[in-house]
């Protein structure tokens, strides 16, 4: 069903306080920054070897990023699933039980086709289908 690691989302206060970490104390590279106004979130990509960190800073006190943060605090939000057919693969999921946020998919960031699991139908972790079209996304 999966392919990848797509990436990993990690909620963050800001991109601009948490990119030096990324980029200067580990090494890693930029690939990319975009807000995501469907979502009320300002995203920042870092490539990691075949997979991607995906820091998300909410842009409302209401986004769902900004009452992660205030519930949870920075950390770890979602791992993203590379899929093909992301259509096929909610269909699947249902049929199986699965309990989903999306039962159809909606666009995220750098074009891509998502959809989220909920994370009491997976032990707690918040997983999330990606379906990229075409090789130029980030």
């Amino acid at each position: 069903m999966a392919e990848k690691i797509d990436h990993i989302g990690i909620a963050v206060r800001s991109i601009d306080d948490a990119l030096s970490f990324y980029t200067e104390v580990l090494g890693l590279k930029l690939l990319g920054m975009e807000e995501v106004a469907s979502q009320r979130v300002k995203v920042a990509f870092i490539q990691l070897g075949g997979s991607k960190l995906e820091l998300l800073e909410p842009t409302a006190a209401d986004s769902p990023i900004a009452q992660f943060i205030e519930k949870r605090g920075e950390g770890i939000h979602h791992v993203a699933l590379g899929v093909k057919s992301i259509e096929e693969r909610i269909r699947e999921l249902e049929e199986e039980g699965v309990r989903m946020i999306d039962s159809a998919p909606r666009l995220g960031a750098a074009g891509a086709h998502i959809a989220f699991m909920h994370p009491k139908a997976a032990h707690g972790v918040l997983f999330e289908l990606c379906e990229k079209k075409g090789e130029a996304h980030v």
